[in-house]
């Protein structure tokens, strides 16, 4: 019974199966409700392997809004929004304009390094580790600074393959940027995806979320789905991680507007 925000298709190039699919094995869950967050646009030609093109943006438009047409649960139209500073002008411009339930920022890049994307793992080569989170961190309190986003997706990103931060130094880097997210009024993801991949762990931990919860910062769910199968997957765990930060509510989205939540009671 939690709405799963976070929900890709076929046209940012990496994912499989028509939303109708998604809205489908949502109900089947039994989600209240879903987004489609699929990556947005980038006509400067940032990250083109990851992304719909902008003349396909109205193709994105009507496939969700046919996969909402009759749907048995609320279906939202929303967008991943990556942060980076050369695409800042085209986000302001244009993410007003488009009449979004929910925008979900992300950071996946610094500089012109993709830190998440498998085929750049040589870039953590000679690295050190705390220096690229507090770059990190840094893109995060920017992206949140900006006001254009509504959520954060995957906080703790950079842990993806294992590059972890000892709980001290985690801590020290990520509060500077949570009150920046708190002072913005964004909620935060608890994105399962993590569990999927290398490191095996939802983002983000519980350190981090518990300090999340000191601010008073809202959450969100989500599966970061590619593939129908992966909608709502390990939301059961995802619950499990919110309580234990102390959280009793998660917000839900419309018109970019937040509504408060009951979690759903323990079973």
């Amino acid at each position: 019974m939690l709405a799963d925000y976070h929900l890709h298709t076929p046209l940012c190039k990496h994912a499989v199966g028509a939303p109708r699919e998604y809205v489908a094995r949502a109900a089947e869950l039994g989600l209240v409700e879903i987004a489609f967050t699929d990556h947005v646009p980038a006509p400067s030609g940032y990250d083109p392997a990851f992304r719909m093109e902008l003349r396909q943006f109205p193709a994105y438009r009507r496939r969700v809004a046919e996969a909402a047409r009759d749907a048995p649960l609320p279906v939202r139209f929303g967008i991943e929004a990556d942060y980076t500073p050369a695409e800042l002008p085209f986000l302001e411009r244009w993410l007003p304009e488009q009449g979004f339930d929910l925008v979900l920022g992300s950071v996946h890049y610094i500089g012109d390094w993709g830190f998440d994307n498998p085929d750049n793992q040589a870039g953590w080569v000679g690295r050190e580790v705390a220096s690229v989170w507090r770059e990190y961190f840094g893109l995060v309190g920017a992206l949140a600074d900006t006001r254009l986003f509504d959520v954060l997706g995957h906080l703790d990103l950079p842990k993806k393959f294992g590059h972890r931060l000892a709980e001290a130094a985690l801590r020290e880097l990520a509060q500077p940027a949570l009150d920046r997210l708190a002072a913005a009024g964004m909620a935060l993801e608890i994105n399962t995806a993590g569990l999927r991949k290398p490191v095996g762990e939802m983002y983000p931990s519980l350190l981090l979320l518990e300090l999340a919860r000191q601010r008073e910062i809202p959450i969100t769910f989500g599966s970061d789905a590619h593939a129908p199968a992966e909608v709502g997957q390990a939301f059961d765990q995802a619950l499990a991680l919110a309580r234990a930060a102390g959280y009793d509510a998660y917000c839900r989205f419309a018109g970019r507007r937040a509504q408060r939540t009951p979690l759903p009671a323990p079973k």
